[in-house]
């Protein structure tokens, strides 16, 4: 099972000089894949494309690129340059987003997300497969009176959808290639998430999807410390009514309840939990919430179950 991180330098002094210095860190712990998020700072894709050059042997991923804001034209050429970069090693990550931050950062309303969403997926296929579109839909058009194929991207991007929903994971299971649940622990997973997304796949006709579960975890010997610290990190989650949903689903009151922390023998039982849920990938974020050392102590884990 593959197993990876999200890299945040967001706090270095140059980001890209120190994403690149982490991803090279994580490689030669085992890791087999990097991710990378999206908000209003760094753009994903290009950080994965930087790091992917630098870092040969790591997967690189983006988690994930709202849709709202952004254009199936220009999302496909950002991933499909990132794959020519990194020659087939890049994942591409989409979601819906959230309503605080698209009405408040886009000024777009956030309206309609799940029929958006299948809009976007159904031009940005067409558009990473073929290098053309002759899409309109209600919400968005995508046509390519020129080519839009990037040379190099020929394999194609496979594309994930951060979707936990029952709608997001219908739409998800028929056209994209897996989904990237965040903050959704096995008992969520196991119960409804994998078996909502591969009826849909297989009703479909598509391959089985993938599982690419993004879990908030740390091996740390201080375990109250950093759980409260990750209590106030997540509590944002607690907001938005689809990571409500899931975090109660999972067994949790609190999004920290899906945190992972504690000693080696722990993390990997619960690392185990979400692969024996269903996930095909599972890669751990937050993982600098408790320092330098302990960063580095859960990479140490994270690469020998890599391995």
């Amino acid at each position: 099972m593959t197993v990876g991180v999200v890299l945040n330098a967001s706090d270095a002094q140059n980001q890209v000089d120190a994403t690149v210095q982490l991803a090279q860190e994580a490689a030669a712990a085992g890791l087999r894949s990097a991710w990378f998020g999206q908000t209003f700072g760094a753009d994903s894709p290009q950080l994965a494309a930087i790091v992917g050059r630098a870092v040969t042997g790591l997967q690189v991923g983006t988690s994930a690129i709202p849709v709202f804001g952004r254009h199936p034209l220009i999302v496909s050429s950002q991933a499909q340059t990132a794959q020519a970069a990194t020659h087939g090693r890049y994942h591409l990550g989409l979601a819906l987003g959230t309503k605080l931050l698209t009405e408040t950062g886009f000024g777009l309303p956030f309206e309609r997300p799940i029929a958006r969403l299948r809009e976007f997926l159904t031009a940005l296929r067409q558009l990473t497969q073929t290098g053309t579109a002759d899409f309109h839909g209600e919400l968005l058009t995508a046509a390519t009176p020129i080519s839009a194929r990037v040379p190099g991207a020929e394999s194609g991007v496979p594309v994930l959808v951060a979707a936990m929903g029952p709608q997001a994971l219908r739409v998800s299971g028929e056209l994209a290639d897996g989904i990237l649940p965040y903050l959704a622990g096995p008992r969520a997973l196991a119960e409804h998430i994998v078996p909502a997304l591969t009826a849909a796949a297989e009703a479909a006709g598509r391959p089985s999807p993938r599982i690419v579960a993004l879990v908030p975890g740390v091996v740390t010997d201080d375990v109250d410390a950093v759980r409260a610290r990750a209590t106030e990190n997540l509590a944002f989650y607690e907001q938005i009514p689809s990571y409500a949903r899931v975090i109660e689903l999972s067994g949790g009151r609190r999004a920290a309840d899906l945190a992972v922390i504690g000693d080696e023998k722990a993390v990997e039982a619960e690392v185990r939990r979400y692969r024996d849920a269903g996930a095909t990938e599972v890669v751990f974020s937050g993982t600098e919430i408790a320092g330098e050392a302990d960063r580095r102590r859960t990479w140490a884990l994270l690469g020998e179950l890599a391995g």
